[in-house]
């Protein structure tokens, strides 16, 4: 009896050392997961945070070996808060910013090389990603970020998304001018008092609207336009397109059609239009479908469509989206933020579950379209965009997805696509330049200050600021860039 109880015992005991062993392995494991931080702009949902913490942790884990933690920061504080983390060597592996700030990002030593990281780890991203579209974010031949929406992209920044179902309801049914859209405000101001009147000053599309020669931007801050038929380089706020808008917008503010906040918080414009009280937004191709369900969260009946002023004009392939993802070079982690972007390009799988999250869950897929059943913002759709996974919504028209499709067919590809202005020579002055933009022409564009009075002596702080020498380098560096085509 005694011999069998030592049995028994012992078994026990084996059995005890064997759980404890099984725990102390998942304890090292979870201690094992490489983590890679991520610096996101916007708010972080209740849902999101539930996501983050648990399908999605979970999945990186299993599928990646990856602890990814999300550091949030409000938009209005992002880019300054983007510039403050990264000099202190804050341990951020990958960041979000536009493409066309690309340069300034480099120079700022805020984005390593990863053309070796992309050999390694992002082969999978390639395959609906192409290399092309990589070699949009390539500075003196290497690549120095993934430019990460994959979509149909000409006449960019350049389109107005418009409640339509307000402008049908004042009794309009397009908008094809200026006048167009400043007579729907009027009426719409009119007719829906509840309503803000316009979320956005559009200054892009009022742009091409008012010049004859299509301009598209290469340097930071709007200072500098591409001209098309030129192939020059110009001061855009001395532009007569650029006076034409500012007098435009000055003449909107004075009929108390724009609010202080289109000036004050320009870069809440998109959270603006998100809430259902304001008219229209600037926008690229399919914007329309990037913000009507967040609408109608709080606008059930809207209905939003995108047009584009001045139809009849070029549409230009500018630039290889708009967005970017940086990898900071001391990053802790390059490999593992690498691996991230490779995972969700990876499968179409992959791709939903981060931008729309669990499947039955979160969203399902009828008869082709995508339903969200949560209203939560998982990871941004227009910063992951790929036009070969990308599902529309059960309400957007037909006739938007087949313009979507079509939208590049008749392109023109920009003479300076692919050109990336290094304002290594020019830093100083640059800064200078930014702080007039900044503090005097962001007013006046947006119609916030009297034109008459205030903009000769805005130009004057431009001149002084070192403008002509920064164009002048600009137009070197173009003129490099387009002899070696």
């Amino acid at each position: 009896m005694k011999a069998r109880n030592m049995l028994i015992l012992l078994v026990l005991l084996i059995a005890s050392v064997s759980v404890m062993a099984g725990c102390s392995g998942k304890k090292e494991g979870a201690a094992a997961l490489e983590t890679v931080t991520i610096l996101y702009p916007g708010e972080r949902s209740d849902r999101m945070n539930e996501f983050l913490n648990n399908e999605f942790a979970e999945k990186m884990a299993a599928d990646l070996g990856l602890k990814v933690e999300v550091i949030y920061v409000p938009w209005a504080q992002y880019w300054e808060q983007k510039d403050i983390m990264l000099a202190a060597n804050e341990p951020i592996d990958l960041y979000w910013d536009g493409l066309p700030d690309l340069s300034t990002i480099v120079n700022k030593k805020q984005a390593m090389v990863l053309d070796d990281l992309i050999q390694e780890y992002g082969q999978d991203m390639l395959k609906v990603l192409p290399m092309e579209q990589l070699q949009g974010a390539t500075i003196d031949g290497k690549i120095h970020g993934i430019p990460s929406a994959y979509a149909p992209s000409s006449a960019m920044y350049q389109l107005v998304a418009v409640r339509q179902d307000i402008l049908e309801a004042v009794g309009m049914t397009d908008v094809k001018t200026p006048d167009d859209l400043k007579e729907f405000a009027t009426k719409a101001k009119e007719k829906f008092p509840e309503m803000k009147g316009p979320a956005d000053i559009i200054f892009k599309p009022l742009t091409r609207y008012f010049t004859d020669e299509q301009y598209n931007w290469i340097a930071v801050e709007d200072l500098v336009v591409f001209g098309e038929d030129s192939k020059k380089a110009y001061s855009y706020y001395e532009t007569e397109a650029f006076q034409e808008v500012a007098k435009f917008n000055r003449g909107m503010y004075e009929a108390g059609l724009y609010t202080e906040d289109l000036t004050i918080k320009y870069n809440e414009r998109d959270s603006r239009m998100q809430t259902g009280l304001y008219l229209w937004v600037e926008g690229s191709l399919g914007k329309e479908m990037e913000i009507v369900d967040a609408i109608k969260a709080n606008a059930p009946d809207a209905e939003v469509k995108t047009y584009l002023l001045a139809e009849d004009k070029p549409r230009y392939v500018t630039a290889t989206g708009g967005e970017v993802l940086g990898i900071p070079v001391n990053a802790p982690n390059p490999e593992g933020a690498m691996k991230f972007v490779n995972w969700i390009y990876k499968s179409k799988e992959n791709y939903l579950f981060a931008l729309y999250g669990v499947e039955g869950k979160d969203y399902e897929i009828v008869d082709g379209r995508i339903n969200k059943l949560t209203p939560s913002e998982f990871f941004y759709e227009w910063m992951f965009r790929n036009q070969n996974y990308q599902l529309f919504g059960p309400n957007v028209a037909q006739e938007s997805i087949d313009q979507y499709k079509s939208w590049d067919d008749q392109a023109v590809r920009s003479e300076s696509l692919g050109f990336r202005f290094n304002n290594e020579k020019v830093k100083l002055i640059e800064t200078s330049l930014k702080e007039v933009a900044g503090k005097d022409l962001a007013a006046i564009r947006s119609g916030f200050v009297d034109f008459e009075t205030e903009y000769p002596k805005a130009i004057q702080k431009l001149k002084a600021a070192g403008i002509d020498e920064y164009v002048a380098e600009i137009q070197r560096q173009l003129d490099e860039f387009l002899a070696g085509k």
